[in-house]
């Protein structure tokens, strides 16, 4: 059986998503046949898989670092949350109906089946699986029904390092902590740790590391430099707060620039569409809740949303339903992606993801949409403006267009998408991330808003800027992990005369073995 590791966190938003990215191409990139896995995930960014499942963003980001196309494969379990403290289920890419917190745990057993025939099957076709952990490792609340982390490494027998951020601050007491919460058959699998997004001399560093080891038996494999530009295929949005620019802020190419507001729905999903926009030189995205920010942008997007219903309500409650009508009077240009398409409509019948019935869009796109309980996911390819284009579509609802024009014409059903004066919508993802389109696009939102100034870049490569971003987490993890480390691990597995540690009741407590 294939050689396996997992990388779990000491808490969420750790870096466990990129640094699994970075250990794949570094092995990807010698050669090694290598594989992602994430048994569970819980995400409303998800990308569709050739044969037309759904799996976490970042897995298929994970896949593209190891040269393999998304599959179901590599996360056979994703959470979708949604409203109402439910989320949906999607099993092996497939929805398979909706839970709650505690009438999750009785699906579980079922659940562990799938995962652990995954996880052996992808360890009999590959030389080596990362597997990925979810949130923090010691979730000891969670431990009993377990999938994802030490869970995982019980059933796989797999080798755990735990990576921490320590941007956050506190990062020795998260490493020690994190171990010493573990029942000691956990422990025995944590074989080492990893330190991200490290600003500043390493020598100041080095003592706290040498008392960890002490304390835990354990090293630290690897201390990962912090790295502003890293932040393609984000697994979750919500960690990016309102104001907060999407990417870093690049040079314009003339004496412009172009502001993007995209609204901070609260059950945002796909948010990583936002990425090629901001990939733009000259172009900022930035997520917004209020008025003035809709009112001063060049552009207003309207994201997809994991409960359309919902997130209208609470824009409007905002009165940004007014100023997005306004903006359209004004001949303002406002693109709707998914439910934001949805919402710009006319009306919406749900009685599958609200069950609110029929409830009024904003009216800005004569589109009426009837929410549908099987769900659409697949790839999809046609043409816009005359430029061939690809994206993929995940929703419940249904569009009928009665009047405006079509954005864009489907290879598999026709015209797609609708365009009223300076408003646009689709159900596509994906779309800004073809490049040809995405400058014809910006060509018109600089001439609707007036930016003479504004030059549009003829060279924007987004896919390839994604794989540069992942070949600079496998530059970090050959660097600073070190190949001969990882390989070490890999060949090692768990070690088995590791000490457990306990925290001990005052000072001068020691591991115990």
């Amino acid at each position: 059986m294939a050689a396996a590791l997992l990388v779990g966190g000491a808490t969420s938003d750790a870096g466990k998503s990129l640094v699994v990215a970075g250990i794949c191409r570094s092995l990807a990139r010698r050669g090694v046949s290598v594989a992602p896995f994430k048994a569970q995930n819980m995400s409303n960014n998800s990308v569709v898989t050739a044969d037309g499942g759904e799996i976490g963003r970042a897995q298929g980001m994970q896949a593209l670092a190891c040269g393999l196309a998304p599959s179901t494969r590599f996360n056979p379990v994703l959470l979708k949350p949604g409203g109402d403290r439910r989320s949906q289920v999607v099993v092996r890419g497939r929805a398979d109906g909706w839970v709650g917190a505690h009438d999750y745990h009785e699906r579980r057993a079922a659940l562990a089946e799938v995962v652990a025939s995954e996880l052996a099957s992808l360890r009999s076709d590959f030389d080596v699986v990362i597997c990925e952990g979810a949130g923090s490792i010691a979730e000891i609340n969670l431990r009993a029904s377990d999938l994802a982390n030490m869970g995982l490494a019980q059933a796989g027998g797999l080798p755990v390092i735990v990576v921490a951020d320590i941007d956050r601050g506190g990062v020795l007491a998260h490493l020690l902590g994190t171990v010493a919460a573990l029942s000691p058959s956990d422990q025995a699998h944590v074989v080492g740790f990893v330190v991200n997004k490290f600003r500043g001399a390493q020598s100041i560093l080095d003592p706290g590391l040498e008392s960890l080891r002490a304390l835990t038996g354990r090293p630290t494999l690897g201390v990962l430099p912090y790295l502003n530009d890293l932040w393609i295929d984000a697994e979750d949005s919500l960690s990016t707060p309102i104001g907060r620019r999407v990417g870093p802020s690049t040079p314009a190419l003339g004496s412009a620039r172009m502001r993007v507001a995209a609204l901070r729905l609260p059950r945002v999903s796909n948010s990583t569409d936002l990425e090629a926009l901001a990939c733009e030189p000259g172009v900022d995205v930035t997520w917004v809740d209020d008025i003035a920010s809709v009112h001063a942008a060049d552009l207003v997007v309207v994201p997809g949303t994991r409960a359309t219903v919902a997130d209208l309500g609470w824009l409007r409650e905002r009165g940004l339903d007014r100023a997005l009508g306004e903006r359209a009077t004004a001949g303002r240009p406002v693109i709707g992606i998914c439910g934001g398409y949805q919402m710009l409509g006319t009306h919406i019948d749900d009685d599958v993801e609200s069950g609110r019935g029929q409830v009024p869009g904003l009216g800005l796109l004569d589109v009426t949409v009837r929410f549908d309980a099987e769900k659409t996911v697949r790839p999809v390819t046609g043409r816009c403006a005359g430029i061939a284009v690809a994206g993929y579509e995940i929703h419940h609802g249904r569009a009928e267009v009665h009047g405006g024009r079509p954005w864009l014409d489907s290879d598999a059903d026709g015209p797609e998408g609708c365009v009223v004066g300076p408003v646009r919508g689709t159900h596509w993802h994906g779309l800004l991330a073809n490049d040809a389109m995405r400058r014809g696009l910006l060509a018109e939102v600089a001439d609707a808003a007036g930016l003479d100034g504004f030059v549009v870049a003829t060279d924007t490569d987004f896919e390839a800027t994604r794989l540069a971003q992942v070949d600079r987490m496998a530059d970090l993890v050959d660097t600073h992990i070190g190949t001969a480390t990882l390989d070490a691990v890999l060949t090692a597995g768990i070690e088995h005369d590791l000490p457990t540690v306990t925290l001990g009741l005052g000072p001068g407590a020691k591991p115990r073995t």
